[in-house]
């Protein structure tokens, strides 16, 4: 039974791997990786390898007793929200490994690693090393992972299948939960489809009924010891802090182009990737999309000014009576019934025309929700839709007939799938509880808010949307995100002129 852990204490993480004497990968790149997460790391080691920046000279397993001493001491005391599995050396240690897993609930991290960067085959045991006999060791482990991260070499390794377009990417992703895991990210950094290809690096996620892409820029450096091993710790020290898989899979991606992006030779040979910290720029930012991404990633909308305050209403008639009082803004929301009947078609478009209509007497931003099709026809300024619209709506056409776009957010990972579009603006939320729609996401609050206004604000107009009235509106503007996204606090107002002025003052402040 595990001792009582302290109250208010980091979130623990274990990395059950081998030690890289030369510092740049295994667990010493792990527990850089926790650190710069908030994470408290332990380790298991499995083994002690010679090796500095240009080869490795001996890897030494650890005796199984030993590694089964260690977890068996590290679980009576500091039981670990996330695991994360690396060098697992020989057979005998992946049984041990597999029977704690066999007990444990929490989400585990594998990174199957084979070889190290300078090509040392790391399973040490003569057994180890045919393709077959490393996949039947690895079997054992596959059933409790909650994501496996090899590369394609390793990928390839896995399960005995040549990786050399999309298709085989796909495929070999698949194959792995077919195996067990219970998803797969194939990273595609070692995956170049023409010997010059300067394109974006993309990694491929599927869970067997799910799947997307996330693409980020290519890095041409020799600087990338320990990629693997920082990937899949960050993902595991996300995991320890409560994010979704998907939006873990997404910061950390960001995390490891940082690395990569910032990393310096030490040695005389390739050097370790860096640990800087969460991931703050938005040129390492990942797209994700459901389509392997093309160049030009996305199609080009065409900018808006600035939000402002920006009422969302489900009625023209509320445009009638709002931009007289200086709106700029507006968003014109009206939900249709799922068969909607020739009346209530009708009756959309002449909502949708009076509201363009509207809009250019008063020189205004008019964002059409959801009606894109509408909206191009009657000529709106523009588009805004949610993370499900995007399934369904034609997006080229939107761009082709220069309407501005603007998307909504809740997550990392649909903030990625924004970003992959490059829209007009983004939005985020929900702030607060709101009674308006039904939402499947909790409350963002207003450290989520500022992080995502520090990543995308130099880049994007955005607006925060979801429960925000007057009181809370200073504090939200606070955050730099320059819009708050209202419904209530004007159309349920005593009094919506009033409201509208006081709303528009705060949006005024400096230091609203």
């Amino acid at each position: 039974m595990a001792l009582q852990q302290h109250e208010h204490a980091a979130p623990i993480a274990w990395a059950i791997a081998g030690s890289d004497s030369g510092g740049g990968a295994g667990i010493q790149a792990d527990l850089a990786t926790f650190r710069d997460f908030g994470v408290h790391g332990c380790t298991v080691v499995t083994a002690l390898t010679a090796q500095n920046s240009v080869a490795m000279v001996e890897s030494l397993a650890t005796p199984a007793a030993h590694v089964g001493a260690q977890i068996e001491t590290l679980a009576a005391d500091l039981t670990p929200a996330a695991i994360k599995l690396g060098m697992l050396a020989q057979p005998d240690i992946i049984d041990t490994v597999a029977g704690y897993l066999a007990n444990y609930a929490g989400p585990v991290v594998l990174d199957p690693v084979l070889r190290s960067s300078t090509g040392a085959v790391l399973m040490t045991s003569a057994e180890m090393t045919s393709t077959d006999n490393a996949m039947e060791a690895m079997r054992a482990l596959l059933p409790h992972v909650a994501v496996v991260t090899p590369n394609i070499a390793e990928a390839q390794a896995l399960t005995g299948r040549v990786i050399d377009d999309q298709q085989s990417l796909c495929a070999a992703a698949h194959r792995l939960v077919a195996l067990g895991a219970r998803s797969a990210l194939v990273t595609g950094g070692h995956f170049r489809r023409e010997p010059l290809d300067r394109g974006p690096c993309v990694d491929y996620w599927t869970d067997g009924e799910r799947e997307f892409y996330l693409a980020g820029e290519y890095l041409d450096t020799p600087h990338t010891h320990g990629t693997g091993c920082t990937l899949s710790s960050a993902i595991t020290a996300l995991l320890a802090r409560g994010f979704d898989l998907v939006d873990a899979l997404v910061v950390a991606k960001a995390y490891v182009t940082a690395a990569i992006r910032d990393a310096r030779g030490v040695g005389a040979g390739p050097g370790p990737v860096s640990h800087g910290g969460w991931p703050t720029r938005l040129a390492d930012w990942p797209g994700a999309s459901d389509a392997w991404p093309s160049t030009p990633q996305a199609p080009v909308f065409p900018a808006c000014r600035p939000l402002g305050l920006y009422p969302v209403v489900d009625d023209v008639a509320w445009l009638e009576r709002l931009l007289p009082l200086g709106i700029d803004t507006i968003q014109l929301r009206i939900k249709q019934p799922s068969v909607p009947s020739a009346r209530d078609r009708d009756a959309l478009r002449g909502q949708v025309a009076r509201a363009v209509e509207l809009a250019r007497q008063h020189g205004a931003q008019l964002f059409i929700n959801d009606h894109w099709a509408l909206a191009i026809e009657c000529g709106a300024f523009g588009v805004h839709l949610g993370q499900d619209d995007l399934d369904s709506a034609n997006v080229a056409a939107i761009a082709g007939a220069g309407l501005r776009l603007g998307v909504s957010t809740h997550s990392d990972f649909e903030i990625a799938r924004a970003h992959q579009l490059r829209p007009s603006y983004i939005a985020i939320g929900p702030i607060y509880a709101t009674t308006t729609k039904k939402m499947t996401f909790s409350p963002r609050g207003l450290v989520r808010l500022q992080r995502w206004v520090n990543l995308l604000g130099t880049r994007y107009p955005l607006t925060a949307i979801g429960g925000i009235d007057l009181e809370r509106a200073p504090g939200v503007l606070a955050t730099g995100v320059g819009s708050c996204a209202v419904v209530r606090a004007i159309t349920e107002a005593p009094d919506p002129a009033a409201a509208v002025a006081e709303l528009l003052m705060l949006h005024c402040r400096p230091d609203a």
